[in-house]
């Protein structure tokens, strides 16, 4: 990131952090007089994944098309599933501020608004303690729920039931 602007990149994003701002910790600022530090979206969406599965009722990260360009980035690039903390997350990353979306598999009987309410509060604590950088808003949208038999298609041998 070469931005020179005190503008926050995010848009819609709120103007309390600059300068001096203070947090739990101390002084976190990541643009200071002796120099910049920025921080990769890459780098906060691995940390929005790891945060956001931390919460009971999150059965997997993305949605159906996310599962399925990682199953092809994992043949492609050799079994290495170089996103899969990554998966399902999506971030934007300013100076100081950082907005994140996330779409999530649930467990089939979990309450969605407290699920959501969960995983925003585990990413928003996770994330501004790890990185230093306000976390605007978390978004979360519910692509899917996966029931309790959605794994029993299979024998245990791992052979399918019918053929």
């Amino acid at each position: 990131m070469t931005e020179t602007s005190s503008e926050p990149k995010v848009p819609g994003a709120r103007e309390g952090t600059q300068g001096g701002s203070t947090r739990a910790g101390g002084s976190r600022d990541l643009v200071t007089e002796s120099g910049r530090t920025s921080i990769a979206d890459s780098v906060v969406a691995k940390m929005v994944g790891m945060t956001a599965r931390e919460v009971g009722g999150v059965y997997r990260m993305g949605g159906g098309a996310a599962r399925a360009f990682g199953a092809v980035r994992e043949r492609v690039t050799g079994g290495q599933d170089t996103g899969g903390a990554a998966r399902g997350v999506t971030v934007e990353v300013g100076e100081r501020q950082a907005a994140v979306d996330i779409d999530l598999v649930v467990e089939y009987g979990v309450a969605i608004p407290d699920l959501a309410g969960a995983v925003r509060r585990n990413v928003i604590t996770g994330v501004e303690r790890m990185t230093g950088l306000e976390v605007t808003e978390v978004n979360i949208s519910i692509d899917d729920v996966h029931l309790p038999d959605d794994d029993s298609g299979e024998a245990e041998d791992g052979e399918p039931r019918v053929q």
